[in-house]
């Protein structure tokens, strides 16, 4: 049985416990310029393991060479517009998490929220995806969308749970002939209580 933690406030970037439902151990950490080359190496990890057979693995390739380097990932870094975080479990990095606020007023955009396969099942996706929404309701956002290829079930499983409905179908070109067919997905956010 898993233990539970009680929430810890904090603001965009702070160290937090993520709970009240997962790991006792378990907490996102803000990204540091020190974290880049074992992020970069979790998401080589998770994103080959998991995209293969969604996109292919040149695809997979060119997304990770041109999302993970030091000059893309800097741009979290003291942001007051975007964020990225770290899933830790003890002393282990297993997942993370990125949101920014999007161009649309009083929305939030869910970037990126990726878990080791091993640790998923456990709370843990639905855990970081709670600790967002929390942050675009803190900054009194009405609205956290997203985009998510129409292929990864197990993504869509967990964000329909969650609250999320199809906005759109679309299909955006990210170059080299590459293609992400997604769908736009959001939710609605209740105000902080």
């Amino acid at each position: 049985m898993e233990q539970t933690a009680a929430a810890v406030p904090h603001g965009p970037g702070l160290n937090s416990s993520i709970s009240p439902s997962g790991p006792t151990h378990a907490r996102l950490e803000p990204l540091a310029e020190s974290d880049f080359e074992t992020l970069t190496r979790l998401a080589g990890t998770i994103w080959r393991s998991h995209y293969s057979a969604i996109v292919g693995p040149a695809q997979i390739e060119y997304m990770l060479a041109g999302r993970y380097t030091p000059d893309r990932l800097r741009e979290y870094l003291g942001s007051s517009e975007r964020w990225m975080e770290l899933l830790k479990l003890d002393d282990e990095t297993i997942g993370y998490c990125s949101y920014a606020r999007s161009a649309v007023p009083g929305e939030m955009k869910l970037e990126q929220l990726y878990l080791l396969q091993q640790h998923r099942g456990k709370g843990l996706g639905a855990m970081m995806l709670r600790r967002v929404e929390s942050e675009a309701r803190s900054q009194g956002l009405g609205v956290l969308m997203l985009q998510v290829n129409k292929r990864n079930t197990g993504a869509l499983e967990l964000y329909r749970k969650s609250g999320f409905s199809v906005r759109e179908a679309a299909v955006f070109d990210i170059g080299n002939g590459y293609y992400m067919d997604d769908y736009v997905m959001a939710k609605p956010l209740e105000p902080p209580a």
